[in-house]
């Protein structure tokens, strides 16, 4: 008897990536952000003094220890990873402080040493005010990338839990008929019966997630999607006609497991098993301005049937987007008497492979 496949908890990673990736230009650009908008609304106060030469200089001044910050926060996220708990937030609290108040002491004392008088306050004023205003944004700022980091491991405990539920599904109808399929041609044709067999293997290893979580590739998704149509052909005979238009795709491609393969079920249950004649189902991919496109092309017939093109589609939309990021896209819907659904995922090397 088949042990079921162990899903890894999705907190697992979170626990080891607790804060940001402080070298990737959004957050770079939020500390930027943050230094901006806090010049800009000291200088709007109704008791502020400076003018636009004020301005210039705090915000030119805001921005160089939002640069200094990142930058140090790159170079020490692998230490402060290290640290138990919570403690990583506290470390960067207090790089953060530590930075503006040494910023703010050499500063002033370049001002007064080159004698620009840019600075009216004294030197303790002047580091005290920049220490604490740096203490409560960079305590609010934290606290936001805290709440972001938990919402995407509660997306992630999400998606693995959708992949799980994918993995763990097998039709029951699919499986009968693939055995029926089997019986009658054990004795008519052992060898295509063995065949059935070896696929029929491949989709339960796959379904049953003996691989984990783990991506697969764009070769091995299509290997699983043709050992599922070699299937379907013998049940379905001359009723599935298949026509297969993949020029130049890499089969390295990081791919999630089962991403394909359900697409192509649905392809084939839902435009081919209600027409007498049967149908073709074309399956079309290529390489596009930086993007695998991918599209799974069958009949329309008529009004989708219950269950069909609408829960499948959107677990694949949220699994692409999840490994993919915004630039990828799942577009379904009818287009010339058929129904077509294309996938566009980017081919870059910084789309997430830790997803």
């Amino acid at each position: 008897m088949t042990e079921p496949a162990t899903i890894p908890v999705a907190g697992t990673r979170a626990e080891r990536d607790l804060l940001p990736d402080f070298c990737t230009l959004p957050v770079i650009f939020a500390l930027l952000v943050v230094g901006a908008l806090t010049v800009t609304v000291m200088w709007l106060a109704p008791n502020n003094s400076h003018g636009w030469r004020g301005y210039s200089v705090g915000m030119l001044f805001a921005d160089w220890l939002a640069l200094v910050v990142g930058v140090a926060l790159c170079k020490l996220r692998p230490l402060l990873q290290r640290l138990p708990g919570h403690a990583p937030y506290a470390g960067v609290w207090l790089v953060m402080v530590l930075i503006v108040a040494g910023g703010s002491a050499l500063v002033h004392w370049i001002d007064g040493a080159m004698q620009m008088e840019l600075l009216s306050d004294s030197t303790g004023t002047f580091v005290s005010y920049n220490t604490l205003i740096a203490a409560l944004l960079g305590a609010a700022l934290l606290r936001y990338f805290y709440l972001q980091a938990q919402w995407q491991t509660r997306l992630a405990a999400v998606t693995t839990a959708q992949v799980a539920a994918l993995q763990a599904r097998i039709r029951p109808h699919f499986l009968f008929n693939s055995m029926n399929t089997v019986a009658a041609l054990v004795r008519v044709d052992p060898e295509a019966a063995e065949r059935t067999v070896e696929d029929l293997s491949e989709l339960f290893r796959a379904a049953l997630g003996e691989h984990g979580s783990r991506d697969g590739t764009l070769g091995e998704e299509l290997n699983l999607v043709e050992r599922y149509l070699a299937i379907e052909q013998l049940r379905l005979g001359e009723r599935l006609r298949v026509r297969r238009e993949l020029d130049d795709l890499p089969p390295a491609f990081p791919l999630p497991r089962l991403l394909l393969q359900p697409l192509v079920e649905n392809a084939v249950r839902h435009g081919i098993q209600p027409l007498r004649d049967g149908g073709e189902v074309i399956l079309r991919g290529r390489r596009e301005r930086g993007n695998i496109i991918i599209e799974i092309d069958n009949p329309r017939v008529g009004e989708p049937t219950p269950g069909g093109h609408g829960h499948g589609l959107d677990n694949v939309r949220q699994r692409v987007a999840y490994r993919y990021g915004p630039r990828a896209r799942v577009l379904a819907g009818p287009q010339d008497g058929r129904f077509v659904v294309r996938l566009q995922l980017p081919e870059e090397n910084h789309a997430r492979t830790d997803r």
